[in-house]
């Protein structure tokens, strides 16, 4: 059977990931698409370490591949990096990959395939793992691949072949992006989720192949991973405000409505010794956080026996809280500051660290 003959363009924007990124360039040579149709695309977001040097190295390397540009990104977020490569690249398909992600060798020749058999836009199933072996590691790793510690986004769930509303690393034809426009960037993250729902709106369907699959490497450490949950939860807040709360899903808001129901228990303990104030007043807050600790206690359970660690038992039932606050007081965050910032002004303020180079979910 003759090989298809797609020209495509494989893009990676990057900051500061000179510890993750030589691995992905292990995985691009090992890629088993024709490289003579693949242009690899690479993007700094201003790194201060050996990055974009990486980058340079790979570039000036004999890998076959049609051409291998390095770009800069001088406004440093990850939305106007996306652009400055969709704009250069010159393939017929357009596929990003996060500067965190592990590929395997069949991943370009099966978006190829997908997309070939009539898709717009198409990914796959996308699993986390995680550096070292340690117990502290693991039970972090366990969180953070439990639908109750890190959502229930389809791709992160489920390994069958559907319409979805997002994917990671997707693969988009380029006429999407001619008809849609590019990504927005006065978004700091959640950049994807708004384009994706421009991308539906449009009359495109997003489809999540059973053939494709990607890893991606999750914080190392609980501060990482918190730090994560709560710029993620910011910019859910700031979004759904500053665009329409329909871009996301309900389970977006779950840890945020979490939040709050916690906070307005200990207020009504805090007030029920007052003797003019009935103490049922805070039944219904009491029963619903013994509710989400009932789940807690058995997703803590299920974890533990799907990973046979178990340590998780005694780390896990205050792991999911904490990391549960941290989004949901994000979220309720962005959703006080957003009437009053103005986004592109919020953008040019913030610090921009290596944990803005990535997508919420």
């Amino acid at each position: 059977m003759e090989e298809k003959k797609i020209r495509v363009s494989l893009c990676v924007i990057a900051l500061n990931e000179e510890e993750n990124i030589q691995r992905l360039f292990d995985n691009i040579r090992a890629q088993d698409y024709d490289h003579s149709l693949t242009e690899i695309v690479l993007v700094d977001s201003g790194s201060t370490d050996k990055t974009k040097e990486l980058m340079a190295a790979f570039a000036a390397e004999e890998n076959g591949f049609a051409a291998v540009s390095v770009l800069d990104n001088p406004k440093r977020v990850q939305a106007s990096g996306w652009n400055v490569a969709i704009t250069h690249a010159k393939g017929e398909l357009i596929i990003r990959v996060d500067a965190h992600a592990i590929i395997p060798a069949d991943f370009v020749k099966e978006n190829v395939d997908c997309i070939d058999s009539g898709e717009d836009v198409c990914g796959g199933r996308r699993v986390n793992v995680i550096n070292g072996d340690s117990k502290a590691k693991k039970v972090l790793l366990m969180a953070e691949n439990s639908m109750f510690g890190s959502g229930v986004a389809t791709y992160r769930n489920s390994d069958k072949k559907q319409y979805v509303k997002t994917v990671a690393h997707a693969c988009y034809k380029r006429e999407v992006f001619e008809r849609v426009g590019l990504f927005n960037e006065s978004l700091l993250r959640s950049e994807d989720n708004e384009m994706h729902y421009r991308i539906r709106k449009n009359g495109y369907k997003i489809c999540m192949s059973d053939k494709i699959y990607s890893e991606y490497q999750t914080r190392a450490t609980l501060k990482g991973m918190l730090k994560q949950k709560w710029g993620n939860g910011k910019w859910i807040g700031i979004t759904s405000v500053r665009k329409t709360p329909s871009i996301f899903s309900l389970y977006h808001f779950v840890p945020c409505i979490f939040a709050l129901v916690a906070i307005a228990c200990l207020i009504l303990f805090g007030i029920s010794f007052i003797p003019q104030v009935p103490w049922w007043l805070c039944l219904p807050f009491v029963c619903g956080v013994g509710l989400y600790f009932l789940i807690d206690v058995m997703l803590t359970i299920k974890s533990c026996k799907d990973y046979k660690e178990g340590i998780g038992l005694m780390c896990l039932p205050f792991l999911f809280p904490m990391l549960h606050f941290a989004y949901g007081l994000g979220t309720l965050q962005g959703l006080i500051i957003a009437p009053f910032v103005k986004v592109d002004k919020l953008v040019k303020t913030m610090p921009i660290q290596k944990d803005c180079q990535e997508n919420v979910e």
